[in-house]
């Protein structure tokens, strides 16, 4: 794949947010009908541009335009190519709160359910699949969470004895949203993305994600990985943290498409995520689903992340969970997918672009070291509001 293969399909009809680390620090550049404009000066964030009234029309108003060969800045980002006297991309949000919801489709709420079962135990997994898909089958695709219906069907569950936490997410009223990892943690394309060798049941979680402002407004969506570590959630949902915040977990980019005429909300919706997985073993993987199958829709998954009773005045970002679960056997029958080190990764949809990310063990990731502080302060003494 090639670096402009990487890149959404029409960039220069669309308006996009991108983050580059430079020589001096990290800088927020705008893309508007493929012109570049540095927004570091005016904004010193990309949160804090995103925030503003008008992000789209501050691009002209307030940004500097510049050259920027996006194709190398991309190149540029892969991990085992990096000049670090050249820009990079990096992941295109910083001080955004980064969430995540959980159990938001049909696929991925039945293998959460089969995690459970096997207590974390892969071996366990395609029998407990069977035994799970013969009780509730994929019916439930229709089933809006917290209805009338939904709640006749949690009753049925419970006197079967099979009601479970993550039923629960995926059909009642209350999504499941939690903090994926600290502000600034997450990698960008081209970066390595950490599996903890703690685990031996992992996999990659392709998604959209949705990046809200301050107001609790959708100011555009990006591509994530919100890499799990299966057997450990489902050794308990307790270890929740465990399994998804660790060192290079989280993987975003490569740009932030901004919301416009050309380009809207319902455009995320009709679109399909593609994931491919090839292994230095020869293993390659393909698999693909349309975020509208969501069985919640993103607004109302956003709204349940910020208003009344959660506000994140830097804004956030949200996963809007996984259409599917990787369970291509790797190896043993039965024992189906998890992560080697070396995996390539690639996640992508026409008009998001692609995400691609090498995997490799938590502790052979870059530690991450540029944190809140660091970034105020380079700010400062480029002098740039911080």
């Amino acid at each position: 794949m090639t670096e402009t293969q990487a890149l959404p399909q029409d960039l220069d009809s669309g308006q996009f947010a991108l983050r580059l680390m430079t020589p001096e620090g990290p800088s927020v550049f705008a893309l508007r009908h493929g012109e570049a404009f540095d927004m570091t000066p005016s904004f010193g964030t990309a949160s804090a541009w995103l925030n503003s009234d008008d992000p789209i029309a501050a691009i002209t108003a307030r940004g500097v335009p510049r050259a920027l060969d996006l194709p190398a800045a991309l190149a540029n980002a892969h991990h085992a190519a990096r000049n670090s006297e050249k820009p990079w991309l990096l992941a295109p949000i910083d001080l955004q709160v980064i969430k995540a919801a959980g159990v938001t489709y049909v696929r991925s709420m039945l293998e959460r359910v089969i995690e459970e079962r096997c207590r974390g135990d892969a071996s366990q997994a395609e029998a407990i699949r069977a035994e799970v898909r013969e009780m509730i089958g994929d019916d439930l695709a229709n089933l809006v969470p917290g209805s009338v219906e939904a709640t006749r069907v949690k009753a049925a569950l419970v006197a079967k004895g099979w009601w479970s936490q993550y039923l629960e997410v995926g059909i009642g009223p209350d999504a499941e949203i939690f903090t994926k990892g600290p502000v600034l943690s997450a990698v960008g394309p081209g970066a390595k993305v950490g599996v903890h060798p703690v685990s031996q049941w992992s996999n990659p979680e392709p998604e959209a994600v949705m990046v809200v402002n301050a107001r609790g407004k959708i100011v555009g969506a990006t591509l994530g990985n919100d890499v799990n570590l299966r057997d450990v959630e489902g050794r308990s949902a307790l270890l929740l943290g465990r399994a998804k915040d660790n060192n290079a977990a989280c993987a975003l980019g490569p740009l932030v498409r901004l919301f416009d005429e050309g380009f809207t909300l319902e455009d995320v919706r009709q679109a399909e995520l593609t994931l491919t997985i090839t292994g230095r073993d020869g293993f390659e993987l393909r698999d693909s689903g349309r975020i509208g199958a969501i069985s919640r829709d993103p607004t109302e998954v956003v709204g349940q992340m910020i208003g009344a009773h959660h506000q994140y005045p830097d804004g956030a970002v949200l996963f809007l969970g996984t259409p599917f679960s990787p369970s291509k056997d790797r190896g043993a029958a039965g024992m189906g997918f998890t992560h080697h080190p070396g995996d390539v990764v690639r996640i992508a949809t026409p008009r998001l672009g692609a995400l691609e990310n090498e995997v490799d063990r938590t502790d052979s990731c870059p530690p991450w070291s540029f944190g809140i502080g660091a970034l105020m302060t380079n700010l400062a003494k480029r002098g740039f509001p911080a």
